[in-house]
C-alpha cells in the first residue's frame, strides 16, 4: 500500500485535536497524484472529499483492508502495525511546528525508506507545501 500524510516538521500528524490536512489545493494534489487508482481513508477523512468525483473507500479498518498498490490517507492513525504492507510514503511537509497530539509513528530512514522525490507548492492555507515521496 501507498500511504499519503500530512506532518509538521516534528512529525505531528494533529494539532489541539485538529487535522493538519484541511488544504483545498492539498486535496487537489494528492487527488493528481492518485489518479484514477482507490484512494482508502476513514471516516473522520470522509469531509474533506465531499463533492470529488473519485473512487474513495471509506473505512474504520481501511489500512488492514487496503491491498498492495492502493492508496491510503492517513490522518491520525498509527500506521507502524502496517509497515509490512507499506510500499510507498508520500510526506506533505508544512514546514512549521505545532503542538502534536499525534505523531506519525515510521521512522523513515529506520525503517530503509529514502527520498525519492521533493516538490514544493503554493497551498490555499500554507505560502508553502513540500511534498516528498519516500521508498524502500
Amino acid at each position: 500500500m501507498k500511504l499519503i500524510v500530512c506532518l509538521d516538521e516534528r512529525r505531528g500528524m494533529t494539532f489541539n485535536r485538529r487535522r493538519q490536512s484541511r488544504d483545498r489545493l492539498l486535496i487537489e494534489n494528492l487527488l493528481g497524484m492518485v489518479g484514477e487508482d482507490r484512494l482508502w481513508i476513514a471516516p473522520y477523512s470522509a469531509p474533506l472529499f465531499d463533492g470529488k468525483e473519485k473512487e474513495i473507500s471509506v473505512s474504520e479498518d481501511f489500512l488492514r483492508e487496503a491491498g498492495e498498490g492502493e492508496w491510503c490517507f492517513v490522518e491520525n492513525q498509527l500506521c507502524a502495525p502496517f509497515l509490512s504492507k507499506v510500499e510507498e510514503i508520500t510526506v506533505y511537509w508544512w514546514n512549521r511546528h505545532y503542538p502534536s497530539d499525534v505523531c506519525f509513528d515510521i521512522d523513515l530512514p529506520k525503517e530503509g525508506f529514502s527520498s525519492q522525490m521533493r516538490e514544493e507548492f503554493v497551498g490555499s492555507s500554507h505560502e508553502m507545501i513540500t511534498k516528498e515521496v519516500f521508498r524502500r
